[in-house]
């Protein structure tokens, strides 16, 4: 764990409003990792173009906008008003209809978790823009969490929509890490795996993204459209072979897998990517540094756990549990609090509703029962799941107040049900969309002696 730094805050904060605290804090979070503040911050517009980051990208006539993900709506307002209205075509996917709707633009309310007829849309038009642009042309792609669902056109037109949405439904239930599914959708993409980058060479290219995977994996965000692709053809196949997912996979796809007749995606070194600019926006540690900081206001000595705890979640509740025993043992009696970034994996088997958070909290909440803690954990995205909420908030008393209503927690982690869990008990977060994603945070309150 990082060191730890105590609150200035004298008060204590008190387990009888434990779930409280830990929504304002999560609240917090959400507030801090603000869209527009980081793009004004990192973005500024020049008589003859745009600087970004360290990079400054002139341009003769107003850029093409490419945007998809869960924050592509904000991030194309945004970006929009940072160049003054100075933009030329744009193509916009999201999962929702944004707000605010600029000119010259198009816009796709695109699939999510699985792709719809709008994400094949959306991925069509952005070929067609990006496919008759010159050297002298800029693109800027906006890019963000749920691209792969969101915005998908597969190389092989012999593969229909139907068959991209049981694809994409046996990568998300299986449990893999999403760096690891993201390598399968990447070979089947026409789009995915710098396809994307490949068909608007030679115009130069600038991707703005927002992380939702791991730090050192950027070109996992939306399975990499625009990235040089580190991943194989050969560990593609190694994957779904070892996890057993091409019998589970639809005919059509089937067939790519068995046949070998996936192609290999664009590497680092590929021309294609000469003219090619990246910038982060926004990733995991800045979620985590805020709750941090949010939970030290509330009065906690706080700690980060530093570990890609991309992992079962049963086993990721059990070493959080360890690491903050270890916290409080070095504090006595203290109000301590560990923060914890990351996504866990959860396999579905049931038929339920919820998502990989609120199982998390299901699972954490037996091992806390009748204890002064509290435990949280949602999606930066407001989303979990199959299910409205972003995630959910347990303390020691949750499983006994279930019990008193006839909620078998077991029962209702086996059937994947655990967004009706909660609700039931008042203790689902709904934040609603968010219009970012910068994966999930986990949070695990400990009041001392109260």
């Amino acid at each position: 764990m990082s060191v730890e730094s105590k609150s200035s805050r004298l008060s204590k904060p008190a387990y009888g409003h434990g779930k409280t605290i830990a929504r304002q804090i999560f609240h917090d979070v959400i507030a801090a990792i603000d869209l527009r503040h980081a793009m004004i911050g990192k973005l500024r517009r020049e008589d003859d173009g745009l600087i970004a980051g360290d990079a400054r990208l002139p341009f003769a006539r107003p850029p093409q906008i490419v945007a998809f993900g869960k924050a592509a709506g904000r991030m194309s307002a945004v970006l929009d008003e940072i160049l003054g209205g100075e933009t030329g075509e744009g193509i916009v996917v999201t999962p929702a209809a944004p707000t605010i709707q600029l000119k010259n633009f198009r816009y796709f309310t695109g699939g999510h978790p699985y792709p719809n007829a709008e994400s094949l849309a959306g991925a069509e038009a952005a070929l067609q823009l990006v496919s008759r642009l010159g050297s002298d042309d800029l693109v800027i792609f906006l890019v963000s969490g749920g691209g792969s669902a969101l915005f998908e056109k597969t190389f092989d037109p012999g593969i229909s929509l139907d068959d991209l949405i049981e694809f994409n439904h046996v990568l998300v239930t299986c449990g893999l890490p999403i760096e690891r599914i993201n390598v399968l959708r990447k070979h089947l993409s026409a789009v995915k795996g710098g396809r994307l980058a490949k068909a608007a060479y030679p115009a130069r290219q600038l991707t703005i993204f927002v992380s939702d995977v791991p730090d050192h994996l950027p070109s996992m965000v939306a399975s990499g459209p625009t990235m040089p692709d580190d991943s194989t053809l050969d560990e593609c196949y190694r994957l779904a072979h070892e996890n057993d997912l091409i019998a589970r996979f639809p005919a059509a796809v089937r067939r790519q897998f068995e046949q070998r007749f996936l192609e290999e995606t664009p590497k680092p070194g590929d021309p294609c990517f000469e003219n090619s600019e990246y910038l982060c926006l926004l990733s995991n540690q800045e979620a985590v540094e805020a709750a941090k900081k949010a939970a030290e206001r509330q009065g906690f000595i706080c700690a980060i756990d530093p570990n890609e705890w991309d992992a079962d979640y049963r086993i990721v509740a059990d070493h959080n549990l360890e690491s903050l025993d270890a916290l409080a043992r070095v504090y006595p009696g203290k109000p301590v609090a560990l923060i914890v970034g990351g996504e866990v994996t959860c396999p579905v088997t049931g038929s339920g509703m919820g998502g990989r958070n609120q199982e998390y909290v299901l699972d954490a909440a037996q091992k806390i029962a009748r204890q002064n803690r509290v435990v949280l954990s949602a999606g930066t995205d407001g989303r979990d799941g199959n299910s409205p909420a972003s995630g959910a908030v347990a303390d020691g008393q949750t499983v006994a107040r279930a019990l008193a209503l006839g909620l078998d927690p077991a029962h209702y982690l086996a059937e994947n049900d655990s967004y009706y869990f909660f609700r039931t008990l008042g203790d689902t977060l709904d934040t609603g969309f968010t219009d970012n994603n910068v994966r999930d945070i986990r949070l695990w309150l400990d009041f001392g002696f109260q």
